[in-house]
């Protein structure tokens, strides 16, 4: 599964992407600011996601609403958490991976190969 992780405080990328990876997932950041190219980034990363996770302590209200939008409109699941540590995400991880249709978990090639 790749998931777009929108917001959050950006010191913590390494944690999530290493546990993700842990579960046979990807994960894209994005800090949620819309300036420059902002909008440009998020869209891409929507774009490319299974889920959309939006973080909306440390979150500019244009980031979030922006994903938010974004993922509806391409019909993604968009799970709004006010925060998400490493714990939550774990548990977030394992919700996530029960609850998504299995072609969308087949997009991930770790997960499809160890479902052979």
């Amino acid at each position: 599964m790749h998931i777009g992780l929108i917001g959050g405080i950006e010191r913590g990328t390494h944690h999530y992407e290493t546990l993700a990876a842990e579960g046979g997932h990807t994960v894209e950041i994005h800090s949620g600011h819309l300036a420059g190219r902002g909008v440009d980034t998020l869209e891409a990363i929507v774009e490319r996601a299974d889920v959309v996770v939006v973080i909306t302590d440390v979150n500019s209200h244009g980031g979030m609403w922006a994903a938010r939008r974004l993922a509806k409109s391409r019909g993604l699941p968009c799970v709004l958490v006010r925060r998400l540590g490493i714990s939550r995400f774990r548990t977030l991880l394992a919700e996530l991976a029960g609850q998504l249709p299995a072609k969308a978990l087949a997009r991930t090639p770790a997960l499809a190969v160890s479902g052979i």
